[in-house]
């Protein structure tokens, strides 16, 4: 029996020394962390041409010249007929 505590309490301390070990590290290097993190999120928003991963650039967009006018008349409304009162 004793041998089984001692397994637990050497698994204990391995477990208490690996999380402790572990915020050191990440307290250590917070920002450098935090930097990468802003960078990778800049990098995602922005791509490689720096436009929004390229969403607002380019010639896709509309000029807002005759390109935009109807290419044919556009039928007129219906007249509503006056009501008899």
């Amino acid at each position: 029996m004793q041998k089984v505590v001692n397994v637990l309490a050497v698994a204990s301390s391995v477990v208490s020394v690996a999380v402790v070990g572990s915020g050191l590290y990440v307290y250590v290097n917070r920002d450098a962390i935090i930097d990468g993190i802003k960078s990778q999120a800049l990098e995602a928003v922005l791509g490689g041409s720096g436009g929004l991963g390229g969403a607002l650039g380019g010639d896709a967009l509309p000029t807002g010249a005759n390109d935009l006018a109807p290419s044919a008349p556009q039928a007129a409304a219906p007249e509503v007929p006056a009501s008899p009162l």
